[in-house]
């Protein structure tokens, strides 16, 4: 089949994703601005604008790779099908674990779990997608637009799997420090960012 129908489904359950975000920003109420200014209680919700900026980065910045991604094939078959599902589902569990992260960080207890949990949704995403971009390039190369070498194929491939090794590290260094494993999810949300990151959106 063609790959029109896949990146239309792919940017709809991502567009939702990047969508359900917004949910966790609740608004002060007014019982408490009756104790506390609104300017101090919109302040103490910082914990949800920061999660909320990262997830959102983080979701765009794969619905960006995933288009260069799907843009290089000519077709696509049941398996891609099958590990592009997973992928999204990797990624409809961000909005869960973008709450959980923001309600536990400032808190006395829990906020390392949910670090970890915060994190960890990042190592599944990544690991999808890396599954998929092999499968695409090393297992089905016959289905690419246009031709590409072993080498520039797998020089692709290595950049887009360049961040599983950090959020790994984050997830971990999560049972140590939540601030330190959410700052290293910030810092791959810019690097990702980067047009080197994705090779370009060339067809090559």
């Amino acid at each position: 089949m063609g790959t029109n129908r896949l990146e239309s489904f792919s940017d709809g359950v991502m567009a939702v994703a990047i969508t359900l975000l917004v949910l966790a920003l609740v608004p002060p109420t007014l019982q408490e601005t009756s104790k506390h200014s609104l300017v101090y209680e919109l302040g103490r919700n910082w914990p949800h604008y920061l999660a909320y900026v990262i997830s959102f980065m983080t979701i765009g910045i794969i619905w960006i790779n995933h288009h260069a991604m799907i843009r290089r094939l000519r077709e696509a078959d049941h398996s891609i099908l099958i590990l592009n599902l997973l992928l999204l589902m990797t990624i409809g569990v961000l909005p869960f674990a973008t709450d959980l992260m923001a309600t536990y960080l400032p808190a006395d207890h829990g906020q390392k779990l949910a670090a970890g949990v915060y994190a960890g949704s990042f190592v599944l995403m990544s690991v999808a997608f890396a599954a998929l971009n092999r499968h695409i390039l090393l297992s089905r190369p016959h289905m690419l637009y246009t031709e590409m070498s072993l080498e520039a194929r797998r020089r692709i491939l290595f950049r887009s799997i360049s961040g599983l090794v950090p959020y790994l590290i984050a997830t971990i260094l999560a049972a140590v420090s939540a601030y330190a494993s959410l700052a290293i999810c910030g810092a791959l949300a810019v690097f990702y960012a980067l047009p080197i990151a994705t090779g370009g959106g060339r067809r090559h």
